[in-house]
């Protein structure tokens, strides 16, 4: 077998392709020659790099999904593999904080999801108790979750990468995906430094997993709609507001969280974000403007079919991207005291939201497994905090699918 062929070749170097690529190799040694193939220059640049670094604890998702059972797991895993190669943590706990009555019944329901996902140590707390973890949070009651933490993702899908490398797997960063073909006993994967020969493919290559699968021959009933989440940064004089993790009860109709307050690994404090439709699938920055994806995005009838359900949400995100005062008066709901003199420009990171042809925004991991491929075409939050369980599935699928133990 030459330099530039495998067993299996990962498309994506984030954090759910390294760890399904570790964990590949520990299961299979030698016996199995894996590569990840990255197109940036560096791994985990895109999702695993612009994300809140929160490890959820497993509350949001119904019962049952994959969602549910994978973060709950995969949650432990992760802290467990953080103790075994020394990468720090904190598990800082959350609050989800009901500002009004009307918040309460959701509230419960949050709370009894978690109960039914096997999440340790939740109470629902009254505004005394409450004031005590987060002194200038305003709430009627809150949902208090102190298993939830905060890590830097970055340093966990490079020890992942590591890990890999030393089981002798192989890395190709700079190295952008072009084309695929299928042959009977494999695929060659044409990329800009080359081609590489493989005899099964697992594609985890997040915002740009349609794309792959397309290339692939995989047809998918979804596409990638990419949604970007702005953030502004806490003052370091004003960081003393933030305890830990504040967030608000979620709208159940919407699959994103509401603008919150997170207090990151390496002490910041970010407060947002936002959810609105982004021009480019690397649209970090409103400037940033892709027409030939823009066009792929408006000529989907499920773009079409989401937008009649939920524009006026859409509208309100937009309003709040353009009007810090509109940001800042949301922020309030959570945090009176706050203002826009505390805040500063913070960062963005954009969503792979996956979207049906008839306009549903999928909720839970989407995956699905072909004779020679497996695509990830669906792995929202919390994909990082279920990284391990999520690879440990992959794997599962593969060697199944692949008939890796023959």
């Amino acid at each position: 077998m030459d330099s530039n062929s495998c067993d299996v070749l990962i498309i994506g170097g984030g954090i759910i392709g390294l760890s399904t690529a570790m964990q590949l190799l520990e299961k299979f040694g030698t016996r199995l020659k894996v590569a990840v193939v990255e197109k940036e220059d560096e791994l985990a640049v895109h999702q695993t790099g612009h994300n809140s670094g929160v490890i959820h604890s497993g509350i949001y998702y119904r019962p049952g999904s994959q969602k549910a059972g994978f973060c709950v797991g995969g949650a432990q895993k992760l802290r467990d593999f953080c103790d075994a190669h020394e990468i720090e943590f904190d598990q800082c706990g959350k609050t989800i904080v009901a500002t009004d009555e009307s918040e309460l019944d959701r509230l419960d329901i949050l709370y009894q999801r978690g109960v039914d996902n096997g999440v340790q140590g939740l109470e629902i707390i009254d505004s005394d108790r409450l004031k005590e973890i987060e002194p200038h949070v305003k709430g009627v009651r809150a949902l208090w979750a102190p298993q939830t933490g905060i890590i830097d993702y970055v340093k966990v899908a490079h020890a992942y990468a590591v890990q890999f490398q030393e089981r002798g797997g192989e890395i190709y960063t700079g190295s952008a995906v072009q084309a695929i073909e299928s042959y009977s006993d494999g695929v060659n994967v044409t990329t800009n430094k080359g081609i590489i020969r493989a005899k099964h493919l697992i594609n985890c290559a997040g915002l740009y997993a349609d794309r792959i699968a397309e290339m692939a021959g995989e047809l998918s009933d979804l596409r990638i709609i990419p949604f970007r989440g702005e953030y502004y940064t806490l003052k370091p004089e004003s960081q003393y507001m933030v305890k830990g993790l504040i967030y608000p009860v979620p709208d159940p109709a919407f699959p994103f969280l509401g603008v919150h307050f997170t207090r990151n690994i390496h002490g910041q404090v970010e407060a947002g974000p936002n959810a609105v439709l982004a021009w480019s699938r690397e649209g970090y920055q409103k400037s940033k403007i892709s027409i030939g994806e823009t066009f792929g995005t408006i000529s989907y009838p499920g773009f079409w079919k989401m937008s009649a359900k939920h524009w006026k949400t859409g509208m309100s995100e937009m309003h709040r991207s353009y009007s810090k005062s509109v940001f800042v008066r949301d922020l309030q709901k959570l945090l009176p005291d706050i203002s826009a003199d505390d805040l500063a420009p913070g960062g963005a990171g954009v969503r792979a939201q996956a979207v049906a042809k008839n306009g549903a925004l999928l909720d839970d991991f989407n995956i699905v497994q072909g004779r020679t491929a497996i695509h990830v075409l669906n792995a929202p939050s919390p994909g990082a905090t279920s990284s391990l369980a999520i690879g440990e599935h992959i794997v599962g699928l593969a060697d199944e699918a692949f008939r890796l133990s023959d």
